[in-house]
């Protein structure tokens, strides 16, 4: 077992597997309402990984860089943020994919987008979520290309892209907390 749990992939790949055993004893047949719930759990799994690093770079990547020794700061720049920002824009694109999908198969999707009685929470959140992707591709990626050297600039156009990114970062997390109330309360209160 410590052998699977000691490699990412090999915990993926028996996480996947558990998960079709899963299917396979619990239900068997897929039918229109399962691929409509097996969407939903995509959009959930995604949402999850998308949210969770934007959660991990605002409570503790980006409080905690101050605070690490100058010869110290090249791991995180050089390895742990290009690895946590590739995870963290293809996950925010799988939860968009995931989410407008779910929404066509189970009807709302126009509905919701016009933002028309009876889909306005969800539609709120699928807007929300759409502003935050959008800012995870085209702001926050192509500022913390500069701010980590992945791109070359001089120093004063790498603080700036920083803080650029740095603030679109937090406006993400700040819209996270509507988004995901809005996610939740239509499915449940309407």
């Amino acid at each position: 077992m410590a052998k699977i749990l000691e490699n990412l992939y090999k915990a993926l790949g028996a996480g996947i597997v558990l998960t079709v055993l899963a299917f396979l004893l619990l239900h068997r047949s897929v039918d229109h309402a399962y691929v409509a719930f097996f969407v939903r759990w995509l959009h959930v799994l995604s949402g999850v990984l998308w949210i969770g690093l934007l959660w991990y770079f605002n409570f503790v990547q980006i409080p905690t860089m101050p605070k690490i020794p100058a010869e110290l700061k090249p791991a995180v720049g050089k390895f742990i943020a290009p690895e946590a920002l590739f995870w963290f824009r293809w996950a925010a694109l799988a939860t968009v994919v995931t989410g407008l999908l779910l929404s066509v198969l189970n009807g709302y999707g126009h509905d919701a987008m016009m933002l028309k009685e009876g889909t306005r929470t969800i539609g709120i959140g699928m807007w929300l979520g759409l502003i935050m992707a959008f800012n995870v591709w085209f702001i926050i990626w192509p500022n913390q290309k500069k701010a980590l050297g992945m791109v070359p600039v001089d120093d004063a156009a790498k603080a700036a892209a920083a803080r650029l990114a740095m603030l679109t970062s937090r406006t993400n997390f700040m819209l996270s907390l509507p988004m995901l109330y809005c996610m939740v309360a239509q499915q449940n209160i309407g």
